[in-house]
């Protein structure tokens, strides 16, 4: 009788130990998988906001000087989401300029205003982009951490030796961790199953320095709206923005 009691009192000490450590384990992984979506969903931001706004401007300054020019003023570092085939697509054109909202009395009156508006837009944009992806640095940071602390308060090696001192080599076999292990496999488990934090954001997204806020390069920039708007023909974006 003793020692079935003694048996009971083991098997539910290893059964609260599996439940507590795959517990913990299953709040970290599920972390992570958010973590994973959060950069996923600012990927594709990057591209539907950032990226349309640039395209859109790039469509409009259409000379690869000028867009080298604008640039340069904006603080980018380098291109980004350009393609010369992009000043030159029609479908492209159409696509990204649909239903996007104009104003001015003349053709080029909305040419400017088109320019200017776009551009304050990227303004926004990258400063948004770059809070989220402070706020994912920190994210993954915790994640880190926590791994950290779970990993220092369950020692699977040293929770496998316990649980062998508990019933001998039939510890291993119960609950979560059944299986027939040995205690010689305790090693092989725990690094198999060793849960690593995810790559920091800055890693799998790009880092975008802070855009020149449209009030500082205003007179520049009309100078290179009014070269561009020469460049254009007879372009009316009333035209391109209906859907």
């Amino acid at each position: 009788m003793p020692q079935d009691i003694d048996q009971v009192l083991a098997l539910e000490i290893k059964k609260e130990m599996a439940d507590r450590y795959f517990g913990f384990r299953k709040l970290i992984e599920e972390d992570i998988q958010d973590y994973d979506n959060q950069v996923l969903a600012s990927s594709l931001r990057l591209e539907q906001k950032i990226g349309f706004d640039l395209v859109r401007l790039y469509i409009l300054l259409k000379d690869e000087k000028l867009i080298h020019d604008f640039i340069k003023l904006t603080g980018l570092e380098q291109l980004i989401f350009f393609d010369p085939y992009l000043t030159e697509s029609p479908t492209i054109r159409k696509r990204v300029f649909a239903g996007q909202n104009i104003r001015g009395l003349t053709r080029s009156g909305r040419f400017k205003n088109m320019i200017l508006d776009t551009y304050d837009k990227l303004v926004s944009d990258v400063d948004d982009y770059r809070a989220n992806l402070m706020e994912l640095s920190r994210e993954q940071q915790n994640i880190a951490d926590e791994i950290k602390v779970f990993y220092r308060k369950n020692d699977l090696g040293t929770m496998l030796d316990f649980l062998q001192g508990l019933g001998g080599t039939e510890a291993y076999k119960s609950g979560h961790m059944e299986g027939g292990l040995n205690p010689q496999a305790g090693k092989q488990l725990e690094k198999k199953m060793r849960v690593e934090p995810p790559p920091p954001a800055e890693k799998l997204l790009p880092v975008i320095p802070q855009v020149t806020p449209l009030a500082k390069i205003k007179r520049p920039l009309k100078k290179i709206i009014d070269r561009a708007y020469a460049l254009q023909g007879d372009l009316d974006l009333k035209d391109l923005v209906r859907p």
